[in-house]
């Protein structure tokens, strides 16, 4: 019996791209929790701070509203990677077009202040 052990690795480990639809919702996930964690931490008040009993929800709301944003900027930068390497004639180019669009999505992400 002769296997082809490499082969078989080759193929169990073959990348596989997940289905747009289930990125989409990945998305639209991580876009509530973002904005629900930014409304908690908005509706929250200082004067509450003396408190340390109080600190729990707005450690919470941060915690939330960074992970989920930070994976919402990784998830819309990952998903226009081909785009950029496409228009990239270099890799100093491309690491500039991917830093562009990793500042351009987390502003979009970031509430206005």
């Amino acid at each position: 019996m002769n296997v082809n052990v490499e082969a078989l690795l080759r193929e169990a480990l073959a990348p596989v791209d997940p289905p747009s639809r289930l990125t989409e919702q990945l998305e639209l996930r991580l876009t509530s929790l973002t904005e629900l964690a930014q409304e908690e931490l908005e509706g929250w008040e200082l004067s509450t701070m003396r408190d340390p009993r109080n600190w729990v929800r707005p450690v919470l709301a941060a915690g939330v509203a960074v992970s989920a944003g930070s994976a919402l900027v990784a998830l819309r930068v990952r998903g226009r990677h081909r785009a950029r390497v496409e228009e990239s004639s270099t890799l100093l180019e491309f690491a500039e077009r991917t830093l562009q669009d990793i500042a351009e999505e987390t502003r979009r992400v970031l509430p206005d202040r």
